[in-house]
């Protein structure tokens, strides 16, 4: 499976079958995880906790999750670099984690005091705020409908959510980054929220975020996770930057930042 594969197929899973990782991916996944890079800075730290099942212990994830073991633990900063970061960065490793064969599901919340933040300490500035299974997906009717539930099932349509020149013109088919906006729009959100939005000027693509909740800046750093692998994956290189004249967004929308091609 190559990582388009993976955007295209990859969906939250919440009921695994309780096994063990086997070393070998547990280390692939440490190793992918300790390897992430972001071009936002910010302050992010990646770590995996492991929950004894076979005792009876459950961590405490709201009822949402079964049968997973092993959980990924994030802390971040409370500025808008980190969050951008921890999307970026953390979508490295569940995409990672599909082209492996294994499933996840991104949990953002207040953890302070539960079993997933207990004996854990976190660099000045950070704390937990996400937390995400990994494991061998148990297929089941209760994920279908808890798919169904959270919305993941349904995205909103293309041409509501990036544009060409400014606010009023979507993009075509033919656009260079039609493709790299196509898997950006396939992202992962809260509450499939999907918070972004995008104008395309020539060799520019500039981001926007609607205020849709406290995790709408990381949704849009896993968005733009997609839309960098995509042109990565096709050998196009370029670079993010806050530019000073981007489009004027409409109300509801600000500016986040900008991705020019070489």
């Amino acid at each position: 499976m190559n990582i388009i594969e993976a955007m295209t197929l990859r969906r939250s899973v919440r009921n695994f079958n309780g096994e063990s990782l086997s070393p070998a991916l547990r280390a692939e996944l440490a190793q992918t995880a300790s390897e992430t890079t972001s071009p936002f800075g910010g302050s992010v730290t990646i770590r995996m906790k492991d929950f004894d099942l076979k005792n009876g212990y459950k961590p405490s994830t709201y009822g949402m999750i079964r049968g997973a073991e092993t959980y990924f633990l994030m802390g971040i900063g409370s500025d808008e670099a980190s969050a951008l970061s921890a999307g970026f960065r953390f979508e490295q490793v569940v995409l990672k984690a599909c082209m492996l064969g294994l499933g996840t599901c991104w949990i953002g919340g207040t953890f302070k005091g539960s079993s997933f933040d207990s004996g854990q300490t976190w660099p000045d500035g950070e704390s937990l705020k996400i937390v995400c299974p990994v494991g061998t997906e148990a297929k089941s009717v209760r994920d279908k409908l808890l798919r169904a539930a959270f919305g993941s099932t349904r995205r909103k349509p293309f041409d509501t959510l990036f544009f060409s020149g400014d606010f009023s013109t979507p993009v075509s088919a033919d656009n260079r980054f039609h493709h790299a906006l196509e898997m950006l729009r396939l992202a992962p959100s809260s509450t499939n929220s999907q918070p972004w939005r995008a104008v395309t000027d020539g060799h520019h693509v500039h981001f926007y975020c609607a205020d849709k909740g406290p995790f709408a800046v990381l949704d849009t750093g896993i968005a733009l996770c997609h839309f960098y692998e995509t042109l990565r994956y096709e050998n196009r290189r370029g670079s993010f930057a806050k530019l000073t004249d981007s489009p004027a967004p409409p109300a509801g929308l600000r500016y986040l930042v900008s991705y020019t091609e070489e």
